[in-house]
């Protein structure tokens, strides 16, 4: 689903500058501080509810990273405190509203339809005192299989889907065959593998030991494939040029007139 759409009158008819879906990966290779990692991927996705068009949505792990990255985020999701924001020691308030909330559960039980593990379920949360609010808790979904409607859905909640690779090579090609382009993040401490990472993977907004790669106002947003429609991208001086009518005057002041320049 598109988030942001914009248009602006030009010339010779209308340019459209729209910001698209996503499926945000984060690739945890087995020499990241795993415990750091953690932290920041459950702020990523669980932020806000992950309902923010850079929230990292998907897990990918490689070689031995799987099984402690793996108990360290399902216990971070189980612990999170879920409530009203405004309280004291909350952590993640509730999704937009109870469509939205439908919606997250839904999906949800698709992935476990899918075959996927539920090892933390966030589904029928129900808050003391706020009883109906549209709360929906960290939920993982794990060993969630390529090319599984789960796997490719934007699920816009708080809800992180795992998935085990054995390289970098086969972690960089899931990230390039997605259809969306949004933001695709590295954990690692070998800047080898960073800076392939940065050259190879296929996506506008790129993180290294960042979970949410939003980009300085001053640079543009910079999403890729189906997470962007349009020509020039938004913030930086694209947003500038992209409302800006431009115009060119040519004028000639000679002193006496001729047909040369």
């Amino acid at each position: 689903m598109a988030k942001y759409i914009y248009s602006t009158a030009a010339a010779h008819g209308k340019r459209v500058q729209a910001q698209g879906g996503a499926k945000n990966p984060v690739i945890i290779l087995p020499d990241a501080d795993m415990e750091m990692a953690t932290k920041i991927i459950a702020d990523s996705a669980f932020g806000c509810a992950g309902q923010r068009c850079l929230a990292v949505s998907l897990a990918v792990t490689v070689a031995e990273s799987k099984n402690h990255f793996t108990e360290l985020i399902c216990d971070a999701a189980a612990s999170r405190t879920v409530g009203y924001g405004m309280d004291s020691g909350v952590q993640m308030g509730p999704v937009i509203n109870t469509a939205s909330q439908q919606r997250v559960e839904q999906l949800i039980a698709l992935g476990a339809k899918e075959g996927a593990g539920v090892p933390v379920d966030g589904r029928g949360t129900v808050v003391k005192g706020y009883e109906s609010g549209s709360f929906v808790r960290p939920t993982i979904l794990s060993d969630v299989k390529a090319g599984s409607e789960i796997a490719r859905t934007e699920i816009f909640g708080p809800v992180l889907s795992l998935m085990h690779v054995n390289t970098i090579d086969d972690a960089i090609q899931l990230v390039n065959s997605g259809q969306y382009g949004n933001q695709a993040s590295l954990f690692t401490t070998s800047g080898n593998a960073a800076r392939r990472f940065r050259y190879e993977a296929d996506a506008g907004n790129i993180g290294i030991n960042i979970g949410v790669a939003a980009p300085m106002a001053f640079f543009p947003f910079s999403g890729w494939k189906d997470s962007f429609f349009g020509d020039m991208h938004g913030q930086g001086t694209d947003a500038v040029e992209f409302f800006t009518q431009k115009k060119v005057v040519v004028e000639r002041w000679p002193k006496e007139w001729s047909r040369k320049f």
